[in-house]
């Protein structure tokens, strides 16, 4: 009889960034969960949290501007 296993299903960035509901907020991938924050420093405060959490996990940060910005490069 096989053992039926949950599966789980991991987030990476590049799938975050194409969620629209993350446009305009601050983003930590980290362990396959997603945390947002509206503004930097909330931003700092979940990645010092997921840090302590996830020790061995590297958390991948950003901010996913909104459809409408405009991204100057010079």
């Amino acid at each position: 009889m096989k053992k039926r296993v949950k599966k789980t299903k991991k987030i990476d960035m590049i799938k975050a960034m194409s969620i629209p509901r993350y446009r305009g907020k601050h983003v930590v991938v980290a362990g396959g969960k997603i945390f947002t924050a509206k503004t930097g420093e909330g931003a700092l405060k979940i990645l010092t949290r997921v840090r302590k959490k996830y020790p061995e996990e590297i958390p991948a940060v950003t901010y996913i501007p909104k459809a409408d910005t405009l991204i100057l490069w010079l």
